[in-house]
């Protein structure tokens, strides 16, 4: 049975990372839309988290690999009360919080990212320095499509398996699209899950718009005890904007006109209020 909660957070991440990419008329909103389902249920069911306290050492840690998506990052940690959203409408600018990829100046980010490829070997650290402490914390990492054509990931990959860091767990944001095109057409990693088992995962397939089957996704890898797990969540590039989706050409886009802003506001389902509401 579907969770209405959760869904309405993924709608109002949705809308507010447009929005952001709006007014500031820059961004990646194609990425953003596809990982709203998966921060909804990270931030609003998973996470063992205290805006209160961003830096608690017990907290559970997130990593966003694909980094450029970061506008529903910082829309799923606005709503989740690490910040004053007024700094929505400060995205990308000299004199606002959030930055045009994640930093760790802002509450609640755990890890930069910028050059894909560097968030499983990040996530592996910390999960390994919460072993070595005897903290029991989970560490997650959102992936994208261009970071499993990175070596890197591979190396952290057949590390995380080597020593069985179940309390690592990675999400593919598998929606098989990057900014030149078809992942297919520009270098191809998969079959995903085969790969990774042999690596010594777990690996779970999921629904990447379907927030329960998320949720229980998410449940079942951090039951896993003796091997870190891959959540293979198969999604859309640009969901819930009918224009959008599917289209690279909304990997990063110079800007969203307000027309278009309305239209993708009347399809996602319109969370927040007006077009014209505060921040």
């Amino acid at each position: 049975m579907t969770n209405p909660d959760l869904n309405h957070h993924a709608r109002q991440i949705r809308e507010e990372a447009l929005r952001m990419i709006h007014h500031s008329t820059g961004g990646h909103p194609g990425g953003a839309l596809s990982i709203a389902d998966i921060l909804a249920v990270l931030y609003f069911s998973e996470l063992r988290i205290d805006p209160r306290d961003p830096g608690c050492s017990d907290r559970d840690r997130l990593i966003l690999s694909k980094g450029h998506a970061c506008a529903a990052l910082y829309a799923a940690l606005g709503l989740r009360g690490y910040f004053d959203c007024v700094e929505f409408s400060r995205f990308r600018r000299l004199d606002g919080l959030l930055q045009g990829h994640p930093s760790v100046s802002i509450p609640g980010i755990d890890a930069p990212s910028g050059s894909l490829g560097m968030g499983l070997s990040q996530g592996l650290g910390m999960a390994m320095a919460g072993r070595c402490l005897g903290k029991d914390f989970h560490t997650w990492v959102i992936l994208g499509d261009g970071d499993m054509q990175e070596g890197s990931t591979w190396e952290a990959i057949m590390a995380a398996g080597h020593h069985k860091m179940a309390s690592l767990s990675a999400i593919l944001d598998a929606n098989g699209l990057q900014a030149d095109g078809r992942v297919c057409h520009i270098m191809e990693y998969g079959p995903a899950r085969k790969k990774v088992e042999a690596f010594g995962w777990n690996v779970i397939e999921a629904d990447g718009h379907d927030c329960d089957t998320l949720a229980g996704a998410c449940g079942a890898a951090r039951d896993c005890r003796d091997k870190p797990t891959l959540i293979v969540a198969r999604t859309v590039k640009g969901k819930g904007v009918s224009f959008m989706e599917n289209q690279p050409m909304w990997h990063g886009t110079a800007k969203i006109s307000e027309d278009e802003l309305r239209l993708a506001f009347s399809e996602i389902g319109h969370a927040s209020g007006a077009l014209d509401s505060p921040i």
